[in-house]
C-alpha cells in the first residue's frame, strides 16, 4: 500500500486545519457555551508576550542614545500618539485612548503573525502531544491564527463598540446622548407627529450605524486573515502532493511550493501590518466620533 493511498485528501486536510480545538463538540444549534480553546490560548499568550516586550522597552528606556529596540518602540509610540492626537481631540480621553490604540496595534500584529509559522508545525506538535496522552491524533485539532477566528475579531470589535458607548455617555451625558439618538441625523420637528416619526427614523439609523460599524470592523480583519490562512494551506498542499508522489516529473510542484510560499509570506507581512493598522485607525475613528456632537 503506497503512502499516497493512506494520505488524507486535500479537502480532508483543509477541513482538519480549519477545525478548532473546542471545549465540547460543536452542534448545529447555536451554543454560546462552546469555546475555541486554541484561539483563547494563543490570544492570551500573545497578549502577555506583547505586554512583556513593551514593559521591557519601558524599563530599558534611557535619556541617552537609545538602542535599536528602544528606538523602534519609541517610533511606534510616536506614530500611534500622532494618530490619536489627529483624531481624538480631547486630551483627557487620549490618556486612555492612545495606550489602547498601541495595545490593539501590537496585539493584532502578533496575532496575525502566527500565520507566518509553517502550516503544519504546531498542529503536528499538538497531534504528538495528544497521541502521547492517549487521545486519537486524528481528533487533535488546533488553529493557530486567532484573527482567522470570527469570534475573536468580533469580540475585539464589540469591545471597541462598548468603549464608544462609554465615551458617548461620558462626554455627552446620558441625556445628551439619548437626545442625539432620536435627533440625528435627520433632526426633529415642532410638529408632534413628525417629531415622533423622525425620532423613530433617527433611532433606527443610529442603531444601524453602530451595528454596521461593529460588524464591518470585525469582518474586515477576519476576512483578510482567513483568506491568507487558506492560501498558505493550498501552498502547503503543493509540497504535500510532490512529497507523496516523489516523482521527478512532479518537481515543478515542489518548485512552485517553495516560490509561492516565499512570495506569499513576504507579501503577507504587509497584510499583517496593514490589517493591524487599519483596525487601530478605525478604533480611533469610532472613539473620535463618540466625542463629536451631532
Amino acid at each position: 500500500m503506497s503512502a499516497e493511498a493512506n494520505a488524507p485528501s486535500a479537502s480532508d486536510y483543509i477541513v482538519h486545519h480549519l477545525t478548532h480545538w473546542q471545549n465540547k463538540p460543536q452542534t448545529e444549534i447555536v451554543d454560546f457555551s462552546v469555546f475555541n480553546i486554541d484561539s483563547l490560548l494563543f490570544s492570551m499568550l500573545l497578549g502577555v508576550l506583547g505586554t512583556f516586550f513593551l514593559w521591557k522597552a519601558a524599563r530599558r528606556a534611557t535619556s541617552g542614545v537609545p538602542g535599536r529596540f528602544q528606538a523602534a518602540v519609541e517610533i511606534l509610540i510616536e506614530m500611534v500618539d500622532a494618530q490619536a492626537k489627529s483624531i481624538v481631540h480631547n486630551a483627557g480621553s487620549r490618556k486612555m485612548v492612545a495606550p489602547l490604540a498601541l495595545t490593539v496595534f501590537v496585539w493584532i500584529i502578533l496575532l496575525n503573525a502566527m500565520d507566518l509559522l509553517p502550516v503544519d508545525l504546531l498542529p503536528e506538535v499538538w497531534k504528538w502531544i495528544y497521541g502521547a496522552a492517549g487521545g486519537d491524533p486524528s481528533h487533535a485539532y488546533l488553529r493557530v491564527v486567532p484573527t482567522a477566528d470570527l469570534s475573536v475579531t468580533m469580540g475585539l470589535s464589540v469591545s471597541v463598540l462598548l468603549i464608544c458607548l462609554f465615551y458617548n455617555i461620558k462626554i455627552k451625558g446620558v441625556g445628551g446622548w439619548a437626545h442625539e439618538l432620536v435627533c440625528a441625523p435627520f433632526g426633529t420637528s415642532k410638529n408632534p407627529l413628525f417629531a415622533v416619526l423622525l425620532g423613530i427614523a433617527n433611532f433606527a439609523m443610529q442603531i444601524m450605524e453602530f451595528v454596521a460599524k461593529t460588524v464591518s470592523h470585525g469582518m474586515r480583519l477576519f476576512g483578510n486573515m482567513y483568506a491568507g490562512e487558506l492560501l498558505f494551506m493550498l501552498i502547503a498542499l503543493l509540497g504535500g502532493a510532490w512529497a507523496l508522489s516523489f516523482e521527478p516529473s512532479n518537481l515543478a510542484l515542489l518548485l512552485l511550493h517553495v516560490v509561492a510560499g516565499w512570495a506569499w509570506a513576504v507579501f503577507h507581512i504587509l497584510i499583517i501590518i496593514l490589517q493591524a493598522f487599519v483596525f487601530m485607525m478605525l478604533t480611533l475613528v469610532y472613539i473620535g466620533q463618540a466625542h463629536d456632537a451631532h
